[in-house]
């Protein structure tokens, strides 16, 4: 098994390719050791001193390290924990979990709602899991939209540019109802 790796606009985290299915639909984000019991592989890779916060994506695997970590010293660890998880032959998950995603919205504006997570869907989510990450749908209020950023993107240096710059401007032009876009935390 030859895992990749690839750096990320994040300087602390960086993108594992197992070459291999990490999920088969949506993504899975643990920002805690505690958040990964449900997953064998992100607890194999929370097992290594310095990992702050591990996310999954379809056919990769972020990982975040902490601030006085280098990645010269755990980059051989997190590659051993998952090259001995899918040797292991264990799920990536455990029982029936739902993949996150954008958040449900009722009220009186559906209709933009779903204009926005398909643009989300669309331009914003396939562009951001190059980079290691994802942004979900939050919520909508009075112009406002609140957004979920995700592994590579939580922290980013460049994730308030990407925000304001680009889907800001994005679903400004698209849906003239949108006036503003800010980060949640989660």
């Amino acid at each position: 098994m030859f895992i990749q790796t690839e750096s990320t606009p994040n300087p602390a985290t960086l993108k594992f390719l197992p070459g291999q299915t990490v999920l088969a639909s949506g993504t899975a984000d643990f920002a805690s050791a505690d958040a990964a019991a449900v997953s064998p592989l992100a607890q194999r890779i929370f097992a290594v001193s310095g990992v702050a916060a591990v996310f999954f994506g379809t056919d990769f695997v972020t990982v975040t390290k902490s601030d006085d970590t280098d990645w010269d010293h755990i980059k051989p660890a997190v590659l051993g924990a998952v090259m001995e998880h899918y040797q292991s032959g264990k799920p990536v998950m455990e029982g029936e979990q739902a993949a996150s995603g954008h958040a449900e919205h009722t009220g009186e504006d559906g209709e933009i709602v779903n204009q926005i997570k398909e643009l989300l869907d669309t331009r914003v989510r396939p562009a951001v899991a190059q980079d290691g990450g994802d942004i979900t749908f939050h919520g909508f209020d009075r112009g406002i939209v609140y957004l979920h950023m995700q592994g590579a993107c939580a922290g980013c240096p460049s994730s308030t540019l990407t925000l304001k710059m680009g889907i800001e401007n994005l679903l400004r032009h698209y849906i003239p109802e949108v006036v503003e876009v800010r980060p949640v935390a989660a």
